[in-house]
């Protein structure tokens, strides 16, 4: 799937798959990949803007980890970043709801489908 069909939703996965802990952007990228099947392909030029955004407006802080002799970025959830993320989801669903309604909406009371 296109970078560009995520694009509103982007900073929602990235904090969803923070949730359970720090990880390093390619631990990042493959969470997506994995949660969705494989569906979700970020790039690295997509999600290292994104977590530098968020960093930078408080949802996330990060520091540097020693793997061997390899340094990496960590980034993990701030208490706003817990809220956002709560705030991501109840948008989601909403949208979600409003969507579905639409392209599946309920048969009229008396009339079947």
């Amino acid at each position: 799937m296109k970078t560009d069909a995520v694009r509103g939703h982007l900073d929602g996965l990235l904090l969803s798959v923070l949730e359970s802990g720090p990880l390093h952007g390619y631990a990042i990228i493959a969470a997506v990949q994995e949660r969705s099947g494989g569906v979700l392909e970020l790039r690295k030029g997509t999600i290292y803007p994104a977590l530098n955004r968020l960093e930078r407006i408080g949802l996330l802080s990060s520091a540097w980890e020693s793997v061997g002799e390899r340094r990496r970025r960590c980034y993990e959830l701030t208490d706003a970043g817990r809220r956002s993320l709560a705030t991501e989801r109840s948008h989601w669903r909403a949208f979600t709801a409003a969507i579905g309604s639409v392209l599946e909406p309920a048969p009229a009371p008396g009339h079947a489908r």
